[in-house]
C-alpha cells in the first residue's frame, strides 16, 4: 500500500498535486509506464528515500537552496537530503569524476557549457517521458526556456531560472557628469560614442565602458543582431572575418580612450563579480548577466542600473541560468524528478530561492517571487527582464560539447589583442582554427 502523505505545512498553488505525485513515485510496489518493470522488480528495499543534491555557489546559495528542500522534507518526511556544495572552480571536475565512477549526485545543478556534453555522455537522466506524462510541468515556463533544457530532442534537464545579459551601469556617476543613461537599442556606434564622452567628462579618471572583447555572450549578441550565432552545429557559426571586426571595434575603443588600456582590463576578463570595473570605479559600465545587479550593488557606493547590451534588443533571449538535472543512475528517479518539479513549480519553494540563481523560471511563480521582494536592484533586475520579455528573439540550441574551451580560447585571443601581442586578424584566425578543432574532437 501507498506510504501515507503528510498535510503540507505550506501549500503552493500546485501542492495537491504535488502530494498526489509523489504518492505514485513512492508506493512500496510501483507499476508506471515510465519504469516498465515488474512488481518484483520495483519494490524498494525499505519506505526511507535520501536523495544527494550537489550545486556550486557561495554560501548564500547554499543557504536558500537548505531551506526549500528542508520545506520538501516537512511536507514529505519520508525523503531526506544530502547537501553537498562548493565554489564553481573544479565542481565539474567533481562530478565527472563521480558519474564515471557511477555514483554521481541524485540530483544536480548543471549549466549550458555542459548540459550538451553530460547529455551525450548519459549521465542525465531523460526526462522527455516524465515531462510527457506531466510528471514533470514545464507548461508555465517561456517556451524558449522549456526547449533550451532539449538536447536531440530530449529533455535532460529543467531550468532552475531565467536570466539574460545585462549591461549594468553605473547611474550616480552618469547624474555626477550630467550624461544621459544608455538606452535599450542603442547601436555600437552610439555607445561608444557616449562612452567616449564620459571619458573626457571624468577628466580620464572614469572610463565610459569596459572592453568585452574576450567575453563570449557580448560576442554571441553582437553576432545575433547581424542573423548569425555563435555556433552552427559542432562548427562556429561565423567566419574570421567576423571576429576579427569584433576585435577591431574594441580595439578602436581603446585606442579612443573609450575603454581602459589592457592591463585594467584584463582581472574583469574572467566574468568574477568582484573585479567588474562599473565597480571598482574604473568604467561606467560592465557586461555582465541581468540577475548580477543585485550582487554588484552590494560592491559599490552608488547606484547601479541594468539596460540591453548595445545593438538590437532582439539579439537577446531568455536564457537558462542554470538547471536542474538527475543522475541517469540514481536509485530512485521518479522521486529525484519529483524533487525538481517542486524546486521549479512550487510557489512556496520559489519565494524561498528568490532570484538568487536569477528569476524563477515558472512565469506563475516569479509573479509570486516579485510581489514579495523587499531588495530594490532585486526588483530593477526582474523589472528589466520583465520589460525585455517581448523583445526577446528565438533561443538558440544549448552550446555544444566543447564550449568551456570555446570561451577559454575567446579570452585567450582578445587578451592577445589587448596586450598587442597579435593583430585582430591573426588572433581570430588562430582562434577559428582551435575551436573548430576542440569542436569536432
Amino acid at each position: 500500500m501507498p506510504l501515507p502523505l503528510p498535510s503540507p505545512t505550506t501549500r503552493g498553488p500546485r501542492a495537491g498535486r504535488l502530494g498526489r505525485r509523489l504518492g505514485a513515485a513512492l508506493l512500496v510496489v510501483v507499476i508506471t509506464a515510465l519504469s516498465a518493470c515488474t512488481a518484483e522488480d520495483a519494490a524498494p528495499e525499505n519506505d526511507k528515500i535520501q536523495l544527494s543534491v550537489f550545486w556550486w555557489g557561495g554560501d548564500r546559495r547554499a543557504e536558500l537552496t537548505k531551506q526549500a528542500l528542508e520545506l520538501y522534507t516537512q511536507r514529505y518526511p519520508d525523503v531526506t537530503f544530502e547537501f553537498t556544495h562548493q565554489g564553481n572552480a573544479g565542481y565539474y571536475d567533481k562530478l565527472s569524476i563521480e558519474a564515471a565512477a557511477g555514483n554521481a549526485p541524485d540530483i544536480f545543478q548543471i549549466d549550458d557549457n555542459y548540459l550538451t556534453e553530460y547529455a551525450q555522455r548519459e549521465i542525465l537522466l531523460d526526462l522527455t517521458d516524465y515531462v510527457r506524462e506531466d510528471l514533470l510541468d514545464l507548461r508555465k515556463l517561456p517556451a524558449g526556456l522549456a526547449q533550451s533544457s532539449q538536447v536531440t530532442g530530449r529533455t535532460v534537464a529543467a531550468a532552475a531560472a531565467e536570466n539574460t545579459p545585462g549591461l549594468i551601469y553605473n547611474k550616480s556617476l552618469l547624474d555626477r557628469l550630467n550624461m544621459p543613461e544608455p538606452q535599450i537599442g542603442m547601436s555600437y556606434s552610439d555607445y561608444l560614442n557616449w562612452a567616449d564622452e564620459i571619458t573626457d567628462r571624468s577628466g580620464g579618471k572614469v572610463f565610459g565602458t569596459m572592453d568585452p572583447s574576450a567575453d563570449y555572450k557580448a560576442f554571441w549578441l553582437w553576432l545575433r543582431s547581424q542573423d548569425k550565432e555563435l555556433y552552427r552545429g559542432r562548427q562556429v557559426g561565423f567566419t574570421e572575418s567576423d571576429l576579427t571586426r569584433w576585435f577591431e571595434l574594441w580595439a578602436g575603443a581603446r585606442q579612443r580612450g573609450a575603454a581602459p588600456p589592457a592591463k585594467v582590463i584584463q582581472p574583469a576578463n574572467s566574468g568574477d563579480v568582484t573585479k567588474q570595473l562599473v565597480t571598482s570605479g574604473k568604467a561606467a559600465t560592465s557586461f555582465v548577466w541581468s540577475n548580477q545587479l543585485p550582487e554588484l550593488q552590494k560592491l559599490s557606493k552608488d547606484t547601479l542600473k541594468v539596460v540591453s547590451y548595445p545593438g538590437d534588443p532582439a539579439a537577446h533571449w531568455a536564457r537558462a541560468s542554470l538547471y536542474w538535472a538527475a543522475f541517469r543512475g540514481t536509485r530512485h528517479p521518479d522521486t529525484a524528478v519529483h524533487v525538481i518539479d517542486y524546486l521549479v513549480n512550487d510557489a512556496r519553494a520559489g519565494e524561498i530561492l528568490g532570484t538568487e540563481r536569477g528569476l524563477s523560471a515558472n512565469l506563475d511563480v516569479r509573479r509570486t517571487v516579485e510581489a514579495s521582494l523587499t531588495d530594490e536592484s532585486m526588483k530593477q533586475s526582474v523589472a528589466f527582464e520583465t520589460a525585455m520579455a517581448d523583445r526577446f528573439g528565438p533561443a538558440p540550441a544549448p552550446p555544444p560539447k566543447g564550449h568551456a574551451t570555446i570561451k577559454q580560447l575567446l579570452i585567450t585571443a582578445a587578451e592577445s589583442v589587448q596586450f598587442g601581442r597579435a593583430s585582430p586578424r591573426s588572433a581570430a584566425a588562430s582562434f577559428i582554427s582551435q575551436a573548430n578543432a576542440a569542436l569536432t574532437s
